[in-house]
């Protein structure tokens, strides 16, 4: 399909004639920049710089590097762009657009552009504003999110909103699966909202604060799991951080990390919440605050990632486990 568009000037635009400067980084963002090269005239991509990656210290590009690269566009990696961002100025851009860069950006780069800059963010704005919305919204229960295209401004997230589309949580999605859908979503969304930003025709919808949540990224602190809360609560707060960065709990000193767990039936009103209060052919039922949490797959420390029916294959003393607490 061939985009355009006319300029509120009355001047026909192709979006393959688009000059578009893209900025992201993880692995979200990889959708939407694909589907720029396919439809509009992207002259570079801006990412983070490399960075040492894992216990070795291997030297690693952002994955958006190595598609840019693979398609032989132009990489530009400023380690503060609020004072290095004079070479993307110069290379004249239409439009800029983010998703995911990391970094925000200055007052120069923001006002240059003659449609503007643009970001994709992965939630239903004002609704969790931030750099965890994904994460956010399955630990925070949300049934409902989406992808917002908005109109950048200085403070995080808080730019006009040109258009969203929406999309349902279901009750077996994890961060991980919900990311994907998201990064397609975006992907779409931006290409269809593309040509009414620039004929001049696009919405501006000032966000209402009154309505404003956060998604603040995901601290050491937050993967640890609270058993004192609801089987629904803990229930979204390990599918939040599957399979990354991974919600963990404490036994005997050792960290166990919980990839997956789904709500039991059982009540155990006697029973101290985070106590093991039974154990399945396949499963650990956890006692929390109004029921019952069944572990199904876990990585104990010093060990790979296991389904819990092969962790207490493996136990010897399995039935020990009855009574003790995690932590």
């Amino acid at each position: 399909m061939v985009f355009c568009a006319f300029h509120r000037k009355g001047m026909f635009i192709m979006m393959k004639d688009l000059k578009v400067i893209f900025m992201g980084t993880p692995d979200f963002s990889v959708n939407v920049l694909n589907s720029l090269i396919e439809n509009t005239n992207v002259i570079a991509v801006v990412t983070q710089p490399d960075k040492l990656v894992g216990r070795k210290q291997v030297l690693t590009q952002p994955v958006i590097k190595k598609v840019a690269l693979e398609k032989n566009i132009r990489v530009m990696q400023p380690t503060k762009i609020r004072e290095d961002y004079q070479s993307i100025i110069d290379l004249n851009p239409d439009i800029i657009i983010t998703c995911a860069y990391g970094q925000f950006l200055p007052k120069e780069i923001l006002d240059y552009p003659k449609y503007g800059c643009v970001n994709v963010h992965a939630s239903l704005l004002p609704k969790l504003r931030g750099g965890a919305p994904i994460h956010r919204a399955i630990i925070d229960g949300y049934t409902t999110t989406g992808i917002t295209i908005m109109y950048m401004d200085q403070k995080m997230d808080i730019g006009d909103i040109i258009s969203q589309r929406s999309i349902e949580i279901e009750e077996n999605d994890n961060v991980g699966t919900l990311h994907d859908k998201l990064s397609l979503l975006g992907a779409e969304l931006l290409i269809d909202t593309l040509p009414s930003i620039v004929s001049g025709q696009a919405d501006r919808i000032v966000q209402n604060e009154e309505e404003v949540t956060f998604g603040y990224n995901i601290s050491r602190e937050d993967e640890h799991v609270d058993f004192n809360k609801t089987k629904i609560e803990v229930f979204n707060h390990i599918r939040g951080l599957n399979p990354w960065p991974v919600a963990y709990t404490i036994l005997d000193d050792q960290e166990i990390k919980i990839y997956e767990a789904v709500i039991g039936e059982n009540i155990y009103p006697d029973k101290s919440n985070g106590e093991i209060v039974k154990l399945y052919k396949d499963g650990i039922g956890i006692k929390v605050s109004d029921g019952e949490i069944i572990l199904k797959t876990i990585k104990p420390s010093g060990s790979k990632k296991m389904s819990v029916k092969d962790y207490l294959n493996g136990f010897k003393e399995r039935n020990n486990l009855i009574g003790k607490v995690l932590g």
